[in-house]
């Protein structure tokens, strides 16, 4: 195996490892998620990464919106589980490798990004053990088929740095209809079942509304919460400059209503900006 080829980390365990079975679950949540007609094309998606068997008929909702359209392009932004690092980590060449077989790596994409920011590094140690941003990927190989990936991982999510990306996005996509992106996110970790949909909701609404500078003093303040704020900060502001930041939730569901156990849990949402 090539050592540009990112192996999966977390098949057989946040999601099957067996081809058939994934895709067979894939398309089950898929067709089991109810979404709106959106006629414009999206430019960006939220969705969750938690375990396929938690948050996977949330995430659902983000890529039916996607079924029957192309993109040249999928850019993954995830925030980093693993360790801090006061960049954005990016894997420029290879591809990556899930059970459905590997997505190419756009590397001119890459290469463009990783040229217009010193904060846009090439490093991949970031990448190997981290699950946030391979979840998405079976969903999209499902949902689109044939694309090329850009996958990056925020070691620093602070509002800087996302203003940097979203805009190092916008000289690096030439058409926003071609290229699509996914900001990979939970939100509110391990509060009980009503304060985290009271969180999650507020959150949800500042999203809707496009409302970035709201969403982020209510994530300053501790208000709301995501793992993944930089990659949603980033989808917006970067859908903002180029006057594409409609939004619509799709769906918003938490650990609670999976397990039962409403004492402590972890929200999900999908969303789609267009």
């Amino acid at each position: 195996m090539s050592s540009s080829i990112r192996p999966s980390a977390v098949a057989g365990s946040w999601y099957p490892g067996e081809p058939g079975v994934l895709r067979s679950d894939i398309l089950r949540y898929l067709d089991m998620a109810s979404v709106p007609k959106i006629a414009q094309k999206p430019v960006a998606v939220i969705s969750p990464h938690a375990g396929y068997m938690y948050s996977g008929p949330v995430a659902a909702h983000a890529y039916k919106v996607l079924m029957e359209r192309e993109y040249h392009t999928v850019v993954v932004i995830s925030p980093s589980h693993r360790g801090y690092f006061p960049f954005v980590s990016v894997w420029a060449d290879g591809g990556y490798e899930t059970p459905l077989g590997i997505v190419d790596v756009d590397e001119s994409m890459c290469e463009c990004l990783v040229q217009g920011s010193s904060l846009i590094k090439e490093e991949k140690r970031a990448h190997l053990a981290e699950h946030a941003l391979e979840i998405q990927l079976p969903f999209l190989q499902v949902a689109l088929g044939d694309f090329k990936l850009c996958p990056l991982i925020m070691g620093e999510q602070g509002i800087d740095i996302c203003r940097e990306l979203a805009l190092c996005l916008n000289k690096c996509i030439k058409d926003p209809d071609d290229v699509l992106v996914v900001a990979s996110s939970d939100l509110s970790h391990f509060y009980r079942y009503e304060t985290a949909v009271s969180m999650d909701t507020n959150l949800a609404r500042r999203v809707e509304s496009c409302d970035i500078k709201g969403l982020h003093k209510d994530l300053s303040d501790g208000l709301v919460e995501a793992c993944g704020a930089g990659s949603i900060l980033t989808a917006m502001l970067y859908a903002e400059s180029i006057s594409r930041c409609s939004v619509k939730v799709l769906k918003y569901a938490n650990s609670g209503d999976v397990t039962g156990d409403r004492s402590s849990v972890v929200g999900y949402m999908a969303a789609c900006i267009y």
